[in-house]
């Protein structure tokens, strides 16, 4: 039977092992190529497919175009199935009552707990959730009830469900994917948490898991608590935004979560017990030799670990890389690393070949991939060639994956070299053994663990001030906008250029193929022209205004304490996706929290010279928005319509009304005014309420876009703000039929996510992000919603 790789065949072998590096590339292909479509293939096709493939794997010449096929089968496949089992329509909304068990560890915050929780399989609970998996929130002031909610525990609850749907934004992380690659049914909230019954106790390994992290948190009561339970069980949980955003300056993400480094460590001490254990009692060998005794440590030592921490993908490409490792040894077989890596990533992706939706397949494999590639030999011996060896990995990791890195996250560490330098050796060699330790002594009796995590602490702290100095420089990280498709590929290759062996000619020229990367095109504004993107901020507002060279928001989305934060999830996102520096200008329209919730995340992150805001609004800007300023930017007139000087605060009417006003074309953002505001200024200023493009008046309620002002507009283009299936029913369709009627199109960015639009010397030019960038998963898509609610098709869509 053949295993993989060149080492597992004899000379009459096929030149096409079946799970060697080549055909590894062409199922990783095929996977990717299917979810990269802007819809799946029909259901037939994949069948067909695995159809066709069978005899291409017998032959040995056309392997790897089976292994194609099949990744795009299997990929199909499992899309299909997972997006099949997803809430069906008509349950949207619905009160359901479930029973389950909770998996994975809860996450408690000071206002709600948000938790995964599998249903039963059996007859008594509803058809369409049998055996799925639910992401749902239990809502509470006091924390007390809801620490009941553990890992591994039987429940039975009252919830309302959804179907998985997100915000759609530029540089914004993709809810919808997040839920496919974890086969979410549903997200939802417990509706009467009175009515909860626990059924059962924890039990299981994730029951384990918590109870064992509740002992590092009693053990190490120190802040650096909550490293060490990282560390030691992946457990992050004890991680808010600032810890995340400190590690990703400093380029250490991949540290704290499990590492592949650390199963090894547990695979080479199990191989070494059970190594001594045969040497300390030879009549063992007679039942086996010690050799297969120390692989079988090692692969229950790396399973086992993988298990306990959550099966992530690093750990579970390492696992299955010691035993591709374990088998050649049982085998008598020379297995090269390449073999070794290629037959991880078939294994991987059999499996689940939506492991590719996350970033943590990508930067696992293509880091090893580099290593793999770039050093081959390594394996010296002496302090010096260690020493060397490892810093020829850290240069090598830090220029092949961050094209990948600046892809993925949309920005790039440059202090993560310098930090890894220390940190990798000193926690992978200190802190994360003697984390490890404490576990297993803890694991063996109660209190044994105590000393070994505070020392694992201890060692932690020594290191962590320099880390958090290194993070905290202004330096240390760069925020690049989104890049071209191009970008990606001309990056690999200048980084494969650029490692290629010294003396090649030409290798400075590789930098230039950084450009597409590093400084992508930013669609800048001409002067005289203007650019207005709505953000997708769920039920809310927040608008980018830019001129050639200056940019404006125009307030910043909703913020729930201690819950989501459109300024910081949202927003913050799409600036520096859009490519935006600084912000000339902030206009918070009022201080109801949709529309200025957002406004301390994006403070914090975006300098703000100049905020405006009505007199006597709740959230107070530095001046007062009030009718009759002006200014210019770059050849666009910005001017405030409302409120006057004498009108008093009064909530959404009293919200400051924008008219920009270009060579190509007006705009205007009226915030959340009503009947009233509006017919006052078709009294007051009629002629100045002629826009190409309105964003319309809150959210498109019964109490606004009065008739009249809809007609004085003349808009071409009516932008909606509004979050999915919203409790108020927005945009309300007799306000949608005004416009429409009027002959604007209608676009809300609950369909169609962010919303850009641009008055220039091409007239007015339209992208909606969701049809932008189609994906396969797409909520509104499937759901049969086109994303405009009406259509002018004269408006070109680049």
């Amino acid at each position: 039977m053949q295993l993989a790789g060149a080492a597992f065949r004899d000379p009459a072998t096929p030149a096409f092992p079946l799970f060697g590096p080549a055909c590894a590339a062409a199922l990783l292909a095929g996977v990717t190529s299917c979810l990269l479509l802007p819809a799946l293939p029909p259901r037939w096709l994949p069948g067909l497919l695995l159809v066709a493939m069978i005899p291409l794997l017998r032959a040995a010449r056309w392997r790897p175009l089976g292994m194609l096929l099949a990744g795009a089968a299997l990929a199909g496949w499992q899309a299909g199935a997972a997006l099949d089992a997803q809430l069906p329509r008509t349950l949207q909304g619905a009160v359901l009552t479930v029973e389950g068990r909770i998996v994975e560890l809860p996450v408690h915050e000071p206002r709600r707990t948000r938790f995964r929780f599998v249903v039963d399989d059996v007859a008594t609970q509803p058809a369409a959730l049998r055996g799925s998996t639910l992401q749902l929130a239990w809502y509470g002031e006091e924390l007390q009830p809801r620490q009941r909610l553990q890992a591994g525990s039987r429940w039975q609850f009252p919830l309302r469900l959804r179907a998985p749907r997100g915000l759609r934004n530029p540089g914004g992380g993709d809810a919808e994917k997040f839920a496919l690659a974890a086969r979410l049914a549903a997200t939802g909230f417990v509706l009467e948490p009175g009515l909860a019954v626990r059924l059962a106790a924890p039990s299981g390994i994730d029951a384990w898991r918590e109870a064992m992290s509740a002992r590092i948190a009693v053990a190490v009561p120190s802040a650096s608590s909550r490293y060490v339970r990282a560390l030691a069980l992946g457990d992050t949980r004890g991680l808010d935004d600032f810890d995340w955003a400190r590690l990703r300056a400093a380029g250490l993400t991949h540290l704290i979560a499990i590492s592949g480094f650390h199963v090894g460590l547990v695979a080479g001490f199990c191989a070494l017990c059970a190594a001594a254990l045969w040497w300390l009692w030879p009549p063992l060998a007679r039942w086996m030799p010690r050799p297969f005794a120390a692989g079988a440590g090692a692969l229950l030592g790396a399973f086992g670990y993988a298990l306990l921490t959550g099966m992530a993908v690093p750990t579970l490409r390492t696992a299955v890389m010691i035993a591709a490792l374990v088998a050649a040894r049982w085998l008598r077989r020379r297995l090269r690393l390449v073999d070794t890596l290629a037959l991880g990533c078939c294994v991987l992706l059999l499996l689940d070949p939506l492991a590719v939706l996350g970033a943590g397949f990508w930067l696992s494999f293509a880091g090893v991939a580099w290593l793999l590639w770039c050093l081959p030999d390594a394996g010296g011996k002496g302090p010096r060639a260690v020493a060397g060896g490892f810093l020829a990995a850290q240069a090598v990791a830090s220029l092949g994956l961050l094209p990948l890195t600046v892809l993925l996250f949309g920005q790039a560490s440059f202090a993560g070299p310098i930090a890894n330098l220390a940190a990798v050796p000193w926690w992978s060699l200190v802190v994360v053994p003697l984390a490890l330790l404490g576990v297993l002594a803890e694991t063996l009796h109660a209190g044994l663990g105590q000393w070994s995590w505070q020392a694992a602490a201890w060692c932690f702290d020594l290191l962590w001030p320099l880390l958090a100095r290194i993070a905290d420089s202004p330096l240390a990280m760069a925020w690049l906008p989104a890049p071209r498709w191009y970008a990606l590929p001309l990056a690999l290759l200048s980084a494969f250029w650029l490692l290629l062996p010294r003396g090649l000619p030409g290798r400075g020229l590789a930098l230039l193929l950084w450009l597409p990367l590093l400084y992508p095109p930013r669609e800048l504004p001409a002067p005289g022209e203007v650019e207005l993107t709505v953000i997708d901020v769920g039920q809310g507002l927040s608008v980018l205004v830019r001129t050639a060279s200056h940019s404006l928001l125009y307030d910043m989305g909703p913020a729930i304490p201690d819950g989501f934060d459109a300024g910081e999830r949202a927003v913050i996102p799409a600036l520096h996706a859009l490519g935006v520096r600084r912000l000339d200008l902030a206009m918070v329209s009022h201080g109801d929290n949709d529309h200025a919730g957002g406004l301390p995340a994006v403070k914090a992150a975006f300098p703000m010279p100049l905020v405006l805001a009505p007199h006597g609004s709740p959230v107070p800007g530095n001046r007062d928005c009030r009718a009759g300023q002006a200014w210019q930017w770059d050849g666009v007139r910005f001017r405030v319509l409302h409120p006057g000087s004498e009108f008093p605060y009064l909530g959404n009417e009293a919200a400051c009304v924008l008219r920009i006003e270009s060579a190509h074309g007006n705009a205007l953002l009226a915030g959340d005014i009503g009947h009233y505001v509006e017919r006052k200024l078709l009294s007051e200023a009629r002629t100045q309420l002629r826009s190409d493009v309105v964003v319309v008046p809150h959210h498109g309620s019964d109490g606004s876009s009065d008739p009249g002002f809809v007609t004085a507009t003349g808009a071409k283009v009516a932008l909606v703000s509004s979050g999915a299936d919203n409790r108020f029913r927005h945009p309300r369709p007799s306000v949608v039929r005004h416009w429409c009627e009027a002959g604007a199109e209608v676009l809300d960015s609950a369909r169609s996510g962010a919303i850009r639009v641009w008055l220039g010397r091409d007239g007015v030019r339209l992208r909606e992000q969701r049809s932008f960038h189609p994906r396969p998963w797409d909520a509104v898509r499937r759901r049969g919603e086109t994303a405009g609610l009406c259509y002018a098709p004269e408006f070109s869509r680049p």
